[in-house]
């Protein structure tokens, strides 16, 4: 929302966004930023890394609400998931396989991009803190490891949302409206307000509040089995099975309905949320923040459409679905000064609670016992009554995840030709997951009341069971994270223009997985990989001589983790620059930086692979993934060219990912359960450029992209043939994005103010997943809807070996990725403003383009997460001060 008048017009470069104030008296400037990406305040211009930067009256200018609006100019990043509250982050083409959101809470694999509001990290494996952009003083994206300073999970670069303060210049307040129309979907509406005041010179307060209802464009339609709707297929199921069933081909199914359920629109998100800030003055060298935000989140439906049926909004569901996400952050900042040193502590508290419905229909065909949950063949009297009935499922979710930081830091004097910032960080984080499926068919034998109940006791958040007759199977976790870090960077002037850095962070971290599920005492089993002990490993079905042959070949490692089953790293990690200032409007500098995730406990560790032959022979789950590891070296340049009229940041960069990270759902070779692993190898070479030209006094024209080109190096010996080749591109990044924007002033009579800004952003064809089962999967389709998705799909392999089953035509299958295609998105808007208040017409989509942004296929046929249609709308906003 912005604060100042809106005839001194603030608007931004796309990526990097420098804000450019017009004023009516003299020609427009380029407005350099303060940012904190080096944790003291600074020129955007002469911090030597790479940042993008949007001012609070930047992100009102481009009409951002959500972190996927500034996604949108952001070509260097990519905001990847099935909705809003479910999605993660990637940086620079560091990606890997998209967590599956039914198991992210109890999965635990680490995001590789930390995500920050104001000083507390607040990420979190496959949801995100999904933050409303209200109030906003800037966004920093920091590209590229920045582990020294912002720790674990900064491995291939850091968000940070930025929140604006009391202001103890006196009061203000503003209000802002907007309500818009989507096309084949329903009206929008927002409202934002604030408020500051002060009540004394030394204590000033500020309130802001937010409602946002999106409404929805996905018809959830009625199931026409034959007409690109569910039919269901007898042989996906058993070749999926083991081949279980008597004859197939001729295998009569059940179809699911949905005829309570049918609903166009069904889509809806709505934010609510409110933050409270203090500031008080202690003296003249000390003061006090603290603040409070809370927000829920819900949403319902989905976000993606079927691409199996007509049209590109429709979709067919058979379990109502919904997502409640709340959270309450309160954090605190106690900054001064003792002689030439500058102090601060700051710590913040983070409370958040999930609670979600998913269908999980899907799961009929990928999981590896499908046959036995909806088919019955083991209870038919004769092959003949071989039936497979309604595969109805779904997934209910409740997770509560809690969060302390503190940190302690200090910072030399400025203007000494040397500078420290050092300090001590301290977190302790906790998510508590109970995940209920109902898998089977209950109109079956074995399924009519299951009762069923948790193995272990220890670590579990429900009372352990019964759980309700339909529920077949529970997973039940409590996962804490404990860190404590040391951290310092310092900076010396070797002359007047070069400068070197050199940083480095100690962590240690014990990672303490705990829990139940209906199969497994997950508690008792990690415990027993701990101490070795040889009765503890019977317990948990496991051979102690076996083990110990495993952990002596090298195949299974468990030196990381203590009797009581926590898992403790310890590391150091560096970082170096130099930088030189070529003169006062250009500043050229290169990097070296060190990134990495935390290793992630499975709770199935230790398993034998249910596939022993070839280069599965003697595999086993491991006990845990290791830290994964990116080493990044870049050059860069930052200028102001043409007296001031063209800016002009670049930076190009090479990257090496060491034991990459990442999801895998393997039943066929492996297990039925999803399980950590690291792959392989990684490397990224990449460019990244912004460019803001003033063409004129009332036209700036900004443009930025990314060139990325991403391969593996090496892949582990028993996914031959299962994820791509070595020289293969990694998963959801594209080669080329760009963007480019242009912003048109005009005066009009009566002291009335006009804008026209118009802009344009591209995103090139990307490959989505880290396994080549796209043929698989498109089989799967045809037979379970009676035709295919019409999705595009790379073929890197003349045979996919994760599957042990042929296609519909008894050929082998090829391997292969999904293409997520190419898109182009065009945004326009006009506005008048006089004194304090402003008008805008928008239209965003212009073109109204369906855009892949994703393609989901997390329940084994392919769902496609898409954006919003051609929106139209108004923004009316009101400032007084």
């Amino acid at each position: 929302m912005k604060k100042t008048k809106i005839s001194c017009a603030i608007v931004t470069a796309l990526a990097l966004t420098p804000a450019i104030a017009q004023e009516k008296a003299a020609k427009a400037q380029i407005e350099t930023i303060q940012v904190t990406a080096t944790k003291r305040t600074e020129s955007i211009q002469d911090v030597p890394v790479s940042v993008s930067a949007l001012n609070g009256e930047a992100l009102e200018a481009l009409g951002v609400e959500s972190f996927n609006d500034y996604v949108e100019f952001l070509p260097n990043v990519v905001f990847q998931g099935t909705g809003p509250g479910q999605n993660e982050i990637y940086i620079r083409g560091a990606a890997t396989s998209q967590s599956n959101i039914a198991v992210s809470s109890v999965q635990a694999l680490q995001p590789s991009v930390a995500f920050y509001l104001d000083e507390q990290p607040v990420s979190m494996q496959g949801r995100n803190l999904d933050v409303y952009a209200a109030d906003m003083e800037r966004v920093e994206v920091l590209p590229g490891p920045q582990g020294t300073l912002f720790g674990a999970s900064s491995q291939s670069g850091t968000v940070r949302m930025i929140s604006k303060k009391p202001d103890h210049t006196g009061f203000s307040a503003g209000l802002d409206v907007n309500i818009g129309s989507t096309k084949g979907g329903e009206m929008s509406n927002s409202v934002e307000a604030y408020m500051n005041f002060t009540p004394t010179d030394e204590l000033a307060l500020r309130v802001v509040a937010y409602n946002d209802k999106q409404g929805g464009w996905i018809d959830n339609i009625l199931n026409k089995p034959g007409e690109g709707g569910y039919i269901g297929s007898a042989v996906v199921i058993d070749r999926i099975s083991g081949g279980v069933l008597s004859d197939p081909q001729n295998t009569p199914v059940i179809s699911p309905k949905n005829d309570t359920l049918v609903e166009d629109d069904f889509n809806d998100a709505i934010y609510a949320g409110v933050r409270f800030g203090l500031s008080y003055l202690i003296n003249e060298d000390w003061s006090f923040l603290l603040q409070h935000t809370a927000q829920s989140l819900e949403t319902e439906g989905v976000f993606a459409y079927d691409p199996n049926l007509e049209g590109e909004s429709s979709v067919n569901r058979f379990v109502p679905e919904d997502n409640d996400d709340e959270f309450g952050l309160t954090t605190w900042t106690l900054e001064g000064r003792l002689d030439k040193l500058d102090l601060v502590y700051t710590g913040g508290y983070l409370d958040r609670e999930i609670s979600s419905t998913i269908d999980y229909t899907g799961y009929t065909n990928g999981g590896l016992f499908a046959a036995y949950y909806v088919c019955n063949h083991y209870e038919a009297a004769t092959p003949a009554d071989e039936v497979c009935i309604d595969p109805t499922k779904f997934y209910k979710e409740k997770t509560d995840t809690s969060r302390v930081t503190h940190e302690f830091r200090i910072n030399t004097d400025v203007d000494k030709p040397w500078r420290v910032t050092a300090g001590i960080f301290y977190d302790d984080q906790e998510v508590s997951s109970v995940g209920q499926f109902k898998i089977a068919n209950t109109e079956l034998g074995f399924f009519t009341d299951l009762q069923r109940t948790l193995v272990g006791t220890e670590g579990i958040n429900s009372d352990g069971g019964p759980f309700s007759s339909e529920i077949s199977f529970v997973n039940d976790v409590t996962h804490t994270i404990e860190q404590i870090a040391v951290f310092g960077q310092a900076e010396y002037d070797i002359t007047d223009k070069l400068t070197a850095t050199f940083g480095a962070r100690w962590y240690q971290i014990d990672d303490t997985f705990k829990g139940s599920t209906t199969t497994v005492d997950v508690s008792r089993r990690i415990r027993a990989f701990g101490t070795l002990d040889a009765s503890e490993l019977e317990a948990v079905g496991e051979d102690p001589a076996l083990i110990q042959a495993a952990i002596a070949s090298g195949q299974l490692d468990v030196s990381l983790l203590d009797n009581n089953g926590t898992l403790t790293v310890d590391d150091t990690i560096f970082k170096a620059s130099l930088d030189y200032k070529l003169n006062d409007d250009i500043l050229l500098f290169t990097t070296y930086s060190e990134g990495f995730r935390p290793p992630v406990t499975n709770r199935v560790g230790g398993g034998l692979a249910s596939n022993q032959s070839g280069a599965f022979e003697g595999f086993r789950i491991p006990v845990y993934s290791t830290t994964d590891s990116l080493d990044n070296y870049e050059i860069g340049l930052k200028g102001d060219f043409l007296d001031g009229v063209l800016r002009v940041n670049a930076t190009a960069y090479y990257s090496e990912i060491t034991d990459l990270q990442t999801s895998r759902y393997d039943p066929t070779n492996i297990s039925f359960l999803v399980f950590t692993d690291n792959v392989g190898d990684a490397e990224i070479k990449g460019l990244d450029a912004d460019i803001t030209w003033l063409a004129t006094d009332n036209l700036v024209i900004n443009a930025a992209f990314s060139l990325l080109d991403t391969e593996l190096s090496r892949v582990n010996a028993e996914l031959d043939g299962i994820a791509p080749s070595v020289g293969a591109s990694l998963p959801y990044s594209a080669e080329f994005s760009g963007n480019i924007r242009a912003r048109y002033f005009f005066e009009l009579n009566d002291g009335y103010e006009g804008y026209i800004n118009g802009s344009v952003s591209y995103t090139g064809e990307r490959l989505a997943g880290m396994a080549m089962d796209a043929y698989v999967t498109e089989d799967a389709t045809r037979l379970i809807y009676g035709t295919g998705s019409g999705l595009s799909i790379q073929k890197e392999a003349d045979v996919y070996a994760g599957a042990s089953f042929t296609d519909s035509n008894g050929d082998v299958f090829q391997g292969g990725r999904y293409i997520q295609d190419s898109y182009a998105i065009a945004n326009v808007s006009v506005g008048i403003t006089k004194d304090d208040w402003k008008a805008e017409l928008y239209i965003d989509n212009l073109t109204d383009e369906s855009a892949i942004l994703y393609i989901d296929t997390q329940q084994f046929t392919p769902k496609v997460v898409t954006n919003r249609p051609r929106t139209m709308g108004l923004r009316l906003s009101y400032d007084f001060y």
